[in-house]
């Protein structure tokens, strides 16, 4: 598993986005396109972005913290971890609503964010890990700071995968490894948590573009009550049509932001859930990452 992540950090082979650097201009004149009429991601708002946020509440790239992550899969860690405000999501069990829902942080110059990273990279940062918040209204400032930097570390997209096509058209160019967040097994539960329409399908489109396009790991947080709507269809889901994924159960949730407000998820989850989730997983032959 993972094995073009490990070329790269043993040297063997150049990042993707230095093997396309050629390629980045041309990128950011068609993010630059998108932006003028947002829809990296698949809310489609048609914003221009020059001009005022999106329904992100992202206008430009605001950065609320960088720094060398050690709580990431082990595989990843030092992670250089470039945390942006804002989200294209409004889960309402947010662990980090202080920077999803509301604006944080800071523009840093392109030229000065791909310094830090080629210091990280002298530092023995494994991975440049964009995250947020939701690093998908930011890949036109992702493009501009990759154009200028030099560090071979693979790319990190750290994301809820709410793209649009149009997006994940960009992203074969520069992401190394998806790191995903696969939430909910069905459209009805997301739309009631993460107020978001149609997820099941644009997920599962995604996913399996993605899959295509690089390595993958999938992060899947146990949801008090949601073994039978959410994991199992999941897992089903991911046996079927990624099957070399890596996979992580995560069993950390607990009721944060407004989930005291949902009966159904006030509460952290209870062993036998994770159990009976894990188990599950190894049934259906996942490579559940230990």
């Amino acid at each position: 598993m993972l094995e073009k992540y490990f070329a790269i950090l043993e040297g063997e082979e150049k990042s993707k986005y230095l093997q396309n650097k050629e390629k980045i201009p041309l990128l950011i004149r068609k993010a630059e396109e998108i932006f003028q009429n947002c829809h990296f991601c698949e809310h489609r708002c048609g914003v221009n972005r020059y001009e005022r946020a999106g329904k992100c509440r992202v206008k430009q790239a605001s950065v609320a913290s960088h720094f060398f992550h050690y709580g990431e899969e082990s595989m990843l860690i030092p992670s250089y971890t470039i945390f942006f405000s804002g989200c294209t999501f409004y889960c309402v069990y947010c662990q980090n609503w202080d920077i999803s829902q509301y604006h944080a942080g800071i523009y840093i110059e392109p030229e000065k964010m791909a310094f830090m990273i080629e210091k990280a990279w002298e530092r023995g940062a494994k991975n440049v890990n964009w995250v947020g918040g939701e690093p998908t209204p930011n890949l036109l400032y992702i493009l501009q700071v990759l154009e200028k930097c030099n560090a071979n570390l693979p790319q990190i997209w750290n994301s809820n995968m709410y793209c649009s096509i149009q997006t994940m058209d960009l992203l074969k160019e520069i992401v190394d490894v998806y790191l995903t967040d696969f939430k909910y097994g069905n459209n009805q539960c997301a739309e009631r948590l993460s107020k978001i329409k149609n997820y099941w399908d644009i997920i599962t489109r995604n996913h399996k573009i993605a899959y295509e396009q690089g390595e993958m790991i999938i992060r899947h947080l146990i949801l008090p009550n949601h073994v039978e709507c959410c994991s199992k269809p999941i897992l089903e889901w991911i046996a079927e049509n990624v099957p070399d994924a890596m996979v992580n159960i995560m069993d950390q949730y607990y009721p944060t932001y407004k989930a005291m407000e949902y009966e159904e998820i006030n509460r952290r989850i209870k062993m036998a859930e994770y159990d009976e989730v894990y188990d599950y997983a190894k049934e259906l032959g996942i490579n559940i990452i230990k």
